[in-house]
């Protein structure tokens, strides 16, 4: 018996793990006739469990995938009831694979049964302000695709692509297919052949706490040109001025240890730290507070349904016009 639960917004890399998991369950001859991909619907958890336990035809095991199952989510009596019956009886030869892109809710009774059942693996985008963290994955999935890139190269691809695996690994590609076996990429080829076509939310945040309302303005629409999601977007603008706002608060109370505010503001590099405090000289603690209510207003309105780029663009330009009066240093 083998039961999965993979989670988590990076569809991309989790539908790598989907496939190399099914490619090492069953047997390409018998795999028509073994793999059961059940979608979203009234009667799909039912359904899943049932082809679960059902034994496999010919060699090789049998592959059941419950694709955006949102029984982590909310969980009726009779449908827990069903879960508990099932899963401690589901045979050896069946893998039994749960996806979904919502974190799990911990307080469900069935996100707890399937969590002791099951193996879990989180697939979590990185926040597009963790710019440590973008860059290492640019490291990594380059030395998969085996393109050499020097430092300035890796953090542009960084900046440019943020946390889009799929289209991190295309331009890697495509770097690859150009450059020969020794070279070393320069930044100068890889803007030439990549090109910044994913505006960044933090340069976004930038403009805005520059209070460039203009530009800040123009970065919105080329986001919205390039699909870049209004939540995400407003995920990165939350995350930024956080940070910002934790480093403002710990300088006004005296704290001078880099390595302290890098802990408290989750920054894994404290020299990072000095260029956060210029960053913040010229703003106020207040205004820097300010702006999280704002960026929460604009959040609950974008869930409730209200137009999206209107609804955006009202608050970059009150957030803007917020930070735009400057402080004494």
């Amino acid at each position: 018996m083998s039961i999965y639960l993979y989670f988590g917004e990076d569809e991309y890399s989790m539908m790598q793990a989907v496939n190399a998991l099914r490619q090492s369950i069953l047997d390409p001859i018998w795999a028509s006739f073994n793999y059961d991909k059940i979608l979203p619907g009234t009667d799909a958890l039912q359904a899943g469990l049932n082809q679960a336990m059902t034994l496999p035809f010919g060699s090789g095991s049998r592959f059941v995938w419950l694709v955006d199952t949102n029984i982590t989510q909310h969980c009726s009596q009779n449908l827990l009831e069903d879960l508990e019956w099932t899963l401690p009886q589901i045979p050896e030869t069946t893998a039994l694979l749960f996806t979904t892109t919502n974190k799990p809710d911990q307080r469900l009774k069935s996100t707890k049964l399937i969590q002791k059942w099951a193996e879990v693996r989180n697939f979590s985008l990185i926040p597009p302000w963790k710019t440590e963290l973008l860059e290492q994955q640019v490291k990594e999935m380059a030395q998969e695709v085996g393109v050499k890139i020097t430092p300035p190269g890796i953090s542009f691809l960084a900046e440019a692509l943020g946390n889009n695996r799929r289209k991190l690994h295309s331009e890697l590609t495509k770097l690859q297919l150009y450059a020969s076996e020794d070279t070393v990429l320069e930044l100068e080829v890889i803007t030439t052949l990549v090109g910044s076509q994913t505006q960044s939310s933090l340069k976004l945040a930038t403009a805005i706490r520059s209070g460039d309302t203009v530009k800040a303005l123009e970065l919105v629409a080329d986001l919205i040109a390039h699909n870049e999601h209004p939540l995400r977007i407003v995920a990165t603008l939350v995350g930024q001025f956080r940070i910002w706002f934790w480093v403002k608060l710990m300088i006004e109370t005296g704290e001078k240890d880099e390595k302290a505010i890098a802990q408290a503001v989750e920054v894994s590099n404290p020299k990072r730290v000095y260029f956060l405090r210029q960053e913040v000289k010229s703003l106020s603690l207040n205004q820097l507070q300010k702006t999280l209510p704002l960026l929460l207003e604009l959040e609950v309105s974008l869930k409730q349904g209200k137009e999206e780029i209107s609804v955006l663009q009202t608050k970059i330009v009150e957030l803007s016009q917020l930070l735009s009066t400057k402080t004494n240093p």
